[in-house]
């Protein structure tokens, strides 16, 4: 198998998405297949669905995987749209039981953002660029001169009495029958938070919510560049892959030049 290839895997709160991914030009080699997420979200629940994702690609290679949370060497420290038993959760172990592969697993902002900087609206950009992930909640993913600073989870921070992705999320927007203009209102208020604490050079929209930046693009009064991630939605799957090519072994990625 070429290594090459890698199946990317961009897990969410509410869809778990997969395909295979050329890292070297950033292309979907297959179709992108989506399995609702497991709710509740358990490890043994998401593990099967993982597998079951891998099984229909016929897929005995390595994965890259996006996941909704600070992860550190595989290890899950948080779990906002996820079950909270995964806290403490080896993902990159229960994983690889799952699918009898080789895993590799990041925080799903962090590595949709690296598929924007390598392929996207980010590449060759440099000073603060900041990705926003727009879904179940709100994710981030912080570039300094094209270096990753992982685990940023700017989608936290306090707004109006409460986590600020529950206030601006498009989860919320969804949730609350929020108008474009009404959450447009909330995003670019949230947006401009962003800025007042990091004055990124630039913002880039991710995630199923920046299909509506057309619609909201004339309220956003940030002073950073600003724009929506070129690979929109497969950037997660792309980025997944892209991080899984990092993390192998060296005999193994010597092919990838």
């Amino acid at each position: 198998m070429s290594t090459n290839k890698i199946l990317g895997i961009d897990i969410g709160g509410s869809g778990i998405k997969g395909a295979i991914v050329d890292i070297t030009t950033g292309e979907l080699l297959s179709e992108r297949k989506r399995i609702p997420t497991p709710q509740p979200a358990t490890p043994d629940a998401v593990a099967n669905t993982v597998a079951e994702l891998t099984r229909s690609f016929d897929w005995n290679g390595p994965i890259g995987c996006g996941f909704p949370a600070v992860v550190k060497n595989g290890m899950v420290y948080t779990a906002s749209n996820i079950d909270k038993s995964w806290i403490g959760t080896n993902a990159r172990t229960k994983f690889q039981k799952a699918t009898n592969c080789d895993v590799f697993v990041a925080n799903d902002a962090d590595v949709a953002g690296l598929a924007e900087m390598e392929h996207g609206i980010g590449k060759g950009e440099k000073g603060t660029v900041i990705l926003i992930t727009i879904g179940t909640g709100l994710g981030s993913a912080f570039f300094y001169d094209g270096v990753l600073i992982p685990n940023s989870e700017l989608g936290h921070f306090e707004m109006e009495g409460m986590v600020a992705e529950k206030y601006a999320s498009g989860s919320t927007r969804k949730k609350e029958g929020l108008s474009d203009e009404e959450w447009g209102f909330r995003l670019n208020k949230y947006l401009k938070q962003v800025e007042r604490l990091f004055s990124p050079n630039m913002l880039i929209l991710g995630g199923g919510g920046s299909k509506r930046f057309e619609k909201i693009e004339d309220m956003l009064d940030v002073q950073a560049d600003i724009g929506p991630a070129k690979l929109r939605n497969h950037a997660g799957i792309i980025g997944a892959a892209m991080f899984a090519a990092t993390k192998m072994p060296l005999n193994s990625t010597a092919e990838l030049a």
